[in-house]
């Protein structure tokens, strides 16, 4: 479960996530590429279509997937990040791509509480990110929003193993004072939430421990 998530409060996320964890995930990318989950959810948003395509990765740290997006014939990408601890590792990386152009980084927002604060994108991508919010309904509605074809999200599975897991992360979490939470919440409810903004979940898949859901707008 190191690849989640997101602290409860925006006030903590740059505590979790510093320029530490974001170093870790650029030397991972440069030796091995995408994580396996990663890699899924860029293969689903390419069976969706990428050509032309304008891409929102929500919480898409240094920007691995929005890079790949971007070889694959993506026209621009836009990333909306809490954190300011990943901005030096994106753009070398964007630099080293020779990509900065064609990419936005917007810090500071919280697309559930201020969704129009971001331009709308053909596909809203948000890994390792709604299992780590509090609320949701209320996310996946603005992503949803924003969504002009598509909205790709992963999620764990909500099964006793990860709940374990959770509940114990939460607990040394709570008990060290630190506002980091994770959240298994419960699939079907938040397809659902997509279903009822005109989005059919008509791609599902599965890397590892992370569920992946493609669904695309009618």
């Amino acid at each position: 479960m190191d690849e989640c998530c997101v602290p409860r409060v925006p006030n903590g996320y740059d505590r979790e996530f510093n320029a530490r964890f974001a170093r870790r995930l650029v030397k991972n990318y440069r030796r091995n590429g995408l994580t396996p989950s990663a890699k899924l959810v860029l293969e689903v948003a390419s069976s969706i279509g990428l050509d032309g395509a304008t891409i929102l990765e929500v919480g898409g740290g240094i920007g691995d997937i929005q890079l790949e997006a971007l070889k694959l014939g993506a026209a621009h990408t836009s990333n909306v990040e809490l954190s300011p601890a990943y901005e030096p590792d994106a753009g070398r990386l964007l630099d080293d791509a020779g990509l900065r152009d064609r990419v936005t980084r917007t810090l500071g927002v919280d697309l559930a509480r201020t969704p129009t604060a971001v331009p709308p994108a053909d596909i809203v991508v948000l890994h390792r990110v709604v299992c780590c919010y509090p609320d949701y309904e209320r996310l996946l509605t603005a992503a949803a929003g924003r969504a002009r074809r598509a909205v790709v999200f992963s999620h764990p599975p909500r099964d006793l193993g990860v709940r374990v897991v959770i509940g114990t992360i939460n607990t040394f979490s709570r008990l060290t004072g630190n506002p980091y939470r994770m959240f298994a919440h419960p699939p079907e409810a938040m397809v659902d939430v997509l279903r009822g903004q005109g989005l059919d979940p008509v791609h599902r898949r599965t890397a590892g421990t992370w569920n992946v859901v493609g669904a695309v707008r009618a």
